[in-house]
């Protein structure tokens, strides 16, 4: 009967019989011929030892690789945090030397520690034979 994607009429399929080994024939000896599977030779268990050697060393070159790329990368972002961190502070040192270097600051400091102003026709004399700062060495002479 023929069907034609019908399921319903699709014949039931026949089980097959199971194969059974096949036995030799007894030799004219009297002895009955034994099949053995051929075991993989030495050279070939040496060439997949050596196989197997290659690629765990590859592997672990690799796994390694990538450790030292790992520890390489939290060296550069701890220079980078080092480095922003040293950008930070040379602005606010920037920020503090433009308002330490104020002229009227600086003025007013002058006065805070006994400095007096000059006049345009003062003429300043800087005695050269002292070897130190020495408020004696600068003289004011007024006309």
């Amino acid at each position: 009967m023929a069907y034609y994607g019908n399921l319903a009429l699709r014949p039931e399929r026949v089980q097959e019989e199971t194969v059974q080994p096949k036995r030799t024939q007894p030799n004219p000896t009297g002895k009955t011929k034994v099949n053995r599977r051929r075991s993989i030779s030495i050279g070939e268990k040496l060439l997949y030892l050596f196989t197997v050697g290659v690629v765990v060393f590859v592997a672990g070159f690799i796994i390694f690789r990538y450790a030292q790329i790992y520890q390489i990368n939290g060296q550069i972002q701890a220079k980078n945090k080092t480095y922003e961190q040293a950008t930070e502070e040379t602005k606010e040192l920037k920020h503090a030397i433009e308002s330490l270097s104020d002229p009227q600051r600086i003025k007013e400091k002058a006065i805070e520690n006994g400095l007096v102003p000059t006049t345009s026709t003062d003429k300043i004399i800087v005695n050269s034979n002292s070897s130190k700062f020495d408020r004696n060495a600068v003289a004011i002479k007024q006309p």
